[in-house]
This record gives C-alpha cells, structure tokens and sequence, in this order.
C-alpha cells in the first residue's frame, strides 16, 4: 500500500482530501505544518507527499528544500498543493523540487493521476 504523507494546515481540506485518498486505498500520514512535514518525511518513509505550500512554521517551498536537500530523502515524489495559480508558481513549485503541482480546489481525479504518474506500480488501483 502506497504511504501518502499530506502536509496541509487547513482541518477541512486535510479531512476531505484524506479520508478520498483511504477510500482509493492509500495509507495517509498528516503533519500540519513544513517543518512537521519535514519530520514526518524522516520519520514514516512516505511513497509520496502532497504539500500544500502555504504553511505555518516553515513554509512548504522550503519544506520541500529541505525534504529534497537529504539525500535519504530526495527520491520522494513531492506534488505542491496551492490555491495560488499564478504565473510563475508551477516553476517557483520546480524549482524548489516539487516533482508536479496541482491547483486547488483540488480536482482529485486529476490529483489521482498526477500521483500514479509519479508512483508507478506502487500506486492503488
């Protein structure tokens, strides 16, 4: 089973966005803010992380430097979750190593196959 850790401040989205994922039959681990991401990253050993970028403590772009600075951890598909869909962001959310970036609202079929991209065969089916 495919460990997802999302990483998102808001109860509401964290609460829909992951009881959709257990239902589509991945584990979820939640941290509430980027440096408990960070942590959690270290700690659970998550197939992939959803990370909404603005975040309490540490924001979610240096979150996702510091995840992609580890070597131990580098190699974690890392998909940013902003509703700030302006020009520039999808490159901002690159350049700070995110692997993919998704919009919100979320659209979870689109979200589902952003994630199986980057999963491959460990995704759900």
């Amino acid at each position: 089973m495919a460990k997802v850790l999302l990483v998102e401040d808001n109860e509401m989205n964290r609460d829909m966005l992951s009881r959709r994922l257990e239902r589509k039959g991945y584990e979820v681990v939640i941290a509430v803010d980027g440096q408990e991401g960070v942590d959690k990253a270290r700690s659970e050993s998550p197939s992939i992380i959803l990370m909404d970028m603005s975040l309490p403590v540490i924001d979610g772009w240096e979150a996702t430097r510091q995840i992609k600075a580890d070597p131990a951890l580098q190699q974690i598909p890392v998909i940013a979750l902003t509703a700030h869909a302006m020009a520039g962001d999808r490159e901002k959310a690159l350049d700070a190593g995110c692997d993919d970036y998704d919009t919100k609202p979320i659209e979870l079929p689109r979200l589902l196959e952003k994630m199986s991209a980057l999963l491959g065969d460990s995704a759900p089916a």
